[in-house]
């Protein structure tokens, strides 16, 4: 048996591409007989709203996608979150860093580390250096003290993938937690055994595996799903056409066509003009997926499937 989940962020309609990956994702966690949840990702308060979190649930529903247990909100968790801070700074392993991010963009990177990674820049300072900006008032961010330069993952889908890793951001300058804290605490508190989502998050994951390791925690397995792109090479978009299920529908489409769709994009080989999820579970096996992006043309974001 596998734990897994689906993680959307509640702040808009779920698109082709959110639900594609949110198919896999069960298939994933049904086919091998396990549990499958459903987290939303709220922490952006600016933009996540409680009408989003229906309006996804209800999308996956009629795509036939269930879950088990009540959602669980990282709104809602934050005690959590806090003590993993908590135990990370106990052990030395954080420090306070005032940067912005035009500064970390502007700074010259250390020579070990990829452009665009965190320099280091406020990780060894002076107690003087330190009183400077604390009197300058900016609340500072808190990042991960790393001491190691590279960590490898085994991905179901990729195989091995090596990444730098650089002091990341736990918590923001305006308290926040951060994606990279968050995720890796969530999946071990709902003991989350592997975790399917988009390949734009590869190149994370690692980071992922070396706090979880910092914190102590298991590991869990990762299979990383290419994303569905547009015809311009963007990432599928609401401007690209008719990307989410009502779109669908309004074209003509049925819940059972879109399913059929988005599981021959993944690398079912169905003949079927409608199909549902649990339909799927037979024919499921991971070495199957299509590792390269699904690209939809204009023609067929703006006609029926």
């Amino acid at each position: 048996m596998s734990r897994g989940r689906f993680a959307p962020s509640p702040t808009g309609i779920l698109h082709i591409g959110n639900l594609r990956t949110a198919l896999a994702a069960w298939l994933f966690a049904r086919s091998a007989g396990g549990e499958f949840l459903l987290r939303f990702e709220d922490l952006d308060t600016a933009t996540a709203r409680r009408e989003h979190e229906d309006g996804q649930r209800r999308d996956l529903e009629r795509l036939g996608l269930d879950w088990d247990g009540e959602p669980v909100r990282q709104s809602e968790r934050m005690d959590r979150y806090e003590d993993a801070l908590t135990d990370l700074s106990a052990a030395g392993l954080t420090y306070r860093c005032w940067c912005s991010r035009r500064e970390i963009r502007e700074a010259v990177s250390a020579p070990h580390l990829p452009p665009g990674h965190y320099p280091g820049t406020c990780r060894n300072l002076t107690a003087a250096q330190i009183a400077e900006r604390e009197a300058a008032g900016k609340p500072p961010a808190v990042r991960l003290r790393t001491e190691q330069p590279s960590v490898t993952i085994v991905d179901r889908l990729h195989g091995e993938h090596t990444e730098v890793v650089d002091d990341v951001v736990l918590r923001r300058g305006d308290g926040t937690p951060a994606y990279n804290l968050v995720v890796v605490v969530d999946d071990d508190a709902q003991r989350v055994e592997e975790v399917v989502r988009a390949d734009d998050l590869l190149s994370s994951t690692p980071r992922h595996a070396h706090l979880a390791d910092m914190l102590g925690i298991p590991r869990p397995t990762w299979a990383h799903v290419p994303l569905v792109l547009a015809a311009d090479g963007d990432r599928l978009a609401k401007r690209h056409g008719a990307v989410t299920i009502d779109d669908r529908l309004a074209v003509g489409d049925t819940p059972g066509r879109v399913v059929a769709v988005l599981a021959r994009s993944l690398g079912f080989e169905i003949p079927d003009e409608e199909t549902t999820p649990t339909d799927l579970l037979d024919r499921f096996a991971a070495d199957q997926i299509a590792l390269t992006p699904w690209t939809l043309t204009p023609e067929e974001t703006d006609a029926p499937w």
